[in-house]
């Protein structure tokens, strides 16, 4: 009878084992099958159908870009060390002019745009509500900033392929310290147009604006002097040349 009971008992231990081995497998499978099915499922819901002709459109050649510049994208822009030449990418990459047009229309989580500036020449100081960040492609250029519109704290040097990035509030203006005209490239949060003041300019800057007869309302949109397109032809002819 011992004999029997163990023989019992072994079968029984072995039975529980092939058992659990059995539930094992059966969740694994299980297990393995829902895997699966979710990776389907997430793979049909992140797929679009984008034709080849559409994906072309989302293509911007920087041939095309350089004659789509604006020389008064900003009520700084016609002053002395401060005039440039904007390009918007993406968005309106901020703007006190209307005339920006963006070179790829359709929606982003983001805003992209280019800055071309001769030497000794950027945006005068200002802030935003917004990050923006910049990574210049060319040249070297001179960033500073400070808490306050009335003083300049802090400043560094970046040239190509270095990155800057600028938080909300935070007065700043930069200049191209290089021999020659100068690119850079930017990126900012996204943010409405013609919403409020934007850029948020210090009050020198507005003072020198106004002699030159630029002003921006309150929703931040340029009021332009009776001479803007003689202005803006002759800033365009001196800052873009090669496009006439």
């Amino acid at each position: 009878m011992q004999l029997w009971g163990r023989v019992a008992h072994d079968i029984d231990s072995g039975a529980r084992a092939a058992y659990d081995k059995c539930i094992r497998m059966h969740n694994a499978v299980r297990w393995r099958a829902t895997l699966l099915k979710t990776r389907r499922s997430y793979v049909v819901s992140t797929t679009t159908h984008i034709s080849n002709e559409e994906m072309l459109q989302r293509i911007v050649r920087f041939e095309d870009v350089k004659k789509r510049g604006i020389p008064l994208m900003f009520i700084d822009s016609i002053l002395p060390r401060h005039q440039r030449m904007n390009y918007s990418l993406v968005g309106d990459t901020a703007s006190e002019n209307p005339e920006f047009d963006p070179m790829l229309t359709q929606p982003h989580n983001f805003q992209i745009g280019m800055v071309k500036a001769p030497p000794g020449s950027g945006p005068a100081y200002h802030t935003h509500d917004y990050i923006e960040a910049f990574m210049p492609l060319t040249g070297q250029w001179r960033y500073y900033w400070g808490n306050s519109p009335d003083g300049i704290e802090g400043e560094a040097t970046i040239g190509p392929w270095d990155f800057i990035s600028l938080p909300p509030g935070l007065w700043r203006g930069f200049e191209n310290i290089s021999d020659t005209d100068s690119w850079l490239f930017s990126v900012l949060e996204p943010h409405a147009a013609f919403a409020g003041k934007d850029p948020y300019w210090a009050p020198k800057v507005i003072t020198e604006a106004r002699t030159y007869g630029f002003e921006a309302d309150e929703r931040g949109k340029m009021i332009k002097p009776p001479n803007y397109a003689e202005l803006r032809e002759h800033l365009l002819r001196t800052l873009n040349p090669e496009e006439f």
